[in-house]
């Protein structure tokens, strides 16, 4: 590890305890948001969809309205679980022609496609899979609900009507995007001044806002027309006239055909316990390949050591090969694979509410802002989901109309066996599943509560053969790892992120709890009232 930072310097960020909801993002406004739903009477879901509409506004580099994802719930009084699946998929008028192979290598070190003419699968209007989150509210709403759907979606329209706040934060993500963003005049508009990124100024009263009025209209007719009309709407054809105009291939067909499915979650024994995953095309099969391999090698005792840190890098290396062996959606064989290796930017946030209900949601634009196209007529931020294809013909993950997208997300809720409940999931691409991982192995296998779990330090075991490990685990723990493994070390730290950024709540008996990463410098666990 090669650095210049302190050695001495401490950060916590404690967990928060209530008896009331608990909503924990990675975002403190939108975490507010669905607190103050929960204590105007919402359910659990009315916390979620109002929050990932907030997200969408204030952190709109990682996911929104044109991104997807997938949740896992629990619904206390049928004491029953359930997954809504939203990922997107391709176009049904994609066409294949349009995405020349040039021959110059692969795309980038860390996505291993070969290079597409004019990185048409990497950003652009090319680059854009159909969108699922809208449709995942949609669902999620229409089946436990409690409050209007206009009335949920009114403190995005608010947000939005302020314009984006640009703190050092702000700057920092829209400068590494910046190259990218300025390739399209709606993006530039929204997000740079005269080309560059936006800075916060020095004076204390000072205050920089990105306005996003045309977010804030879109918001305001989606929260007026509903849901239908994002896929099927006004919305729905502006939208397609956007992407076709700019030579995108998504047309109003294809929104109008998008559906958020209810899926069976993995029920993955632990423990004592079980652990409950999103199953299919994404890193729940993994997880729970990972969990068996923990159940047969981690001995519970008070506290992490490093014969766990070497079992953790030891089962992720070995369920992340089998991962790597097949991959992607075709002729009905969901295997998943070399997805695994591709960065990715995505946002977590899970709830509980005073009933026990509780929500573990991951919703992505798959880059950081995602295809760095800004719709001109709605101003929406949407997703490059075919980027996660790979280009070259012949393969099962291989670009093709109407596949649906693989993903590395993994939210899940899990029963410990002394009668716990978690909900958890990550950001961070390849990295969300060593990150959930662990957490779970923390409150399941050593019984922490979520103050120690999520300040107990962390290996990350998704980059083939190297594991990274945080500078402050213990000693044994990291000369074990050292003599077993290509091991480096690297600082928890804002950004570049070297680790995953969770965000997870739990229940006690009664008593609620929730943390983030204490490294990230707007995550935040909000308890209602």
């Amino acid at each position: 590890m090669s650095d210049q930072f302190s050695n001495t310097q401490q950060i916590r960020k404690p967990a928060v305890t209530s008896k009331g909801g608990v909503v924990a993002a990675q975002s403190r406004r939108a975490a507010e948001v669905g607190a103050a739903v929960l204590a105007a009477g919402g359910d659990c879901v009315d916390a979620v969809v109002a929050t990932t509409f907030a997200l969408g506004v204030v952190e709109p580099w990682m996911s929104g309205i044109g991104g997807g994802g997938a949740m896992v719930l629990y619904r206390a009084r049928e004491n029953r679980y359930e997954v809504i699946d939203y990922g997107m998929r391709a176009p049904n008028s994609l066409r294949i022609e349009d995405y020349p192979l040039t021959g110059d290598g692969t795309a980038s070190d860390l996505f291993p496609w070969a290079r597409v003419k004019d990185d048409r699968n990497l950003h652009g209007p090319g680059s854009i899979a159909v969108p699922g989150v809208v449709a995942g509210m949609e669902e999620a709403h229409r089946r436990h609900a409690r409050l209007p759907w206009k009335e949920l979606l009114k403190p995005s329209v608010d947000l939005a009507a302020e314009g984006l706040l640009v703190d050092w934060w702000t700057t920092l993500m829209i400068a590494s995007s910046a190259a990218d963003l300025r390739r399209y005049p709606a993006s530039a508009a929204a997000y740079l001044h005269d080309g560059l990124p936006p800075n916060a100024q020095w004076g204390i009263k000072s205050v920089v806002r990105l306005p996003q009025n045309r977010l804030k209209a879109t918001m305001a007719q989606l929260a007026a027309e509903g849901p239908r009309d994002f896929y099927e709407g006004s919305l729905a054809r502006s939208i397609a006239d956007d992407i076709r105009e700019s030579g995108g291939a998504l047309s109003v067909e294809d929104l109008a055909a998008f559906r958020a499915h209810l899926r069976e979650p993995l029920r993955i024994p632990y423990r004592g316990g079980y652990v409950y995953a999103t199953p299919e095309l994404t890193a729940g099969p993994t997880l729970a390949h990972t969990l068996r391999l923990l159940h047969q090698s981690v001995q519970p005792s008070r506290t992490p050591d490093a014969a766990a840190y070497t079992a953790y890098a030891q089962a992720l290396q070995t369920a992340y090969r089998e991962r790597l062996q097949g991959m992607g959606d075709a002729d009905g064989r969901r295997s998943l694979g070399a997805e695994a290796v591709a960065p990715a930017c995505t946002t977590h946030f899970s709830v509980v509410d005073r009933d026990g209900n509780m929500a573990a949601v991951t919703q992505t634009l798959l880059s950081t802002f995602g295809s760095k196209f800004v719709m001109p007529q709605t101003g929406i931020t949407m997703n490059n989901g075919i980027m996660w294809f790979d280009p070259t013909p012949g393969t099962p993950n291989s670009l093709a109309p109407g596949k649906r997208c693989l993903t590395n997300y993994t939210p899940v809720v899990a029963q410990a066996a002394d009668g716990r409940r978690l909900a958890v999931g990550a950001s961070g691409g390849r990295r969300i599943l060593p990150a959930v991982t662990q957490l779970l192995s923390f409150v399941m296998d050593y019984g922490m509560d979520l103050d120690a779990a999520i300040h107990q330090p962390r290996i990350d075991a998704s980059e083939g053969a190297i594991v990274i490990g945080d500078v402050r685990l213990p000693a044994p723990a990291r000369e074990a790892l050292r003599a077993r493994f290509d091991y480096e070390e690297a600082r928890m730290q804002t950004t570049p992120l070297k680790f995953a950024c969770p965000s997870v709540v739990l229940r006690d008996g009664a008593s609620n709890s929730g943390a983030t990463e204490p490294f990230h410098a707007w995550s935040e666990a909000v308890a209602e009232g």
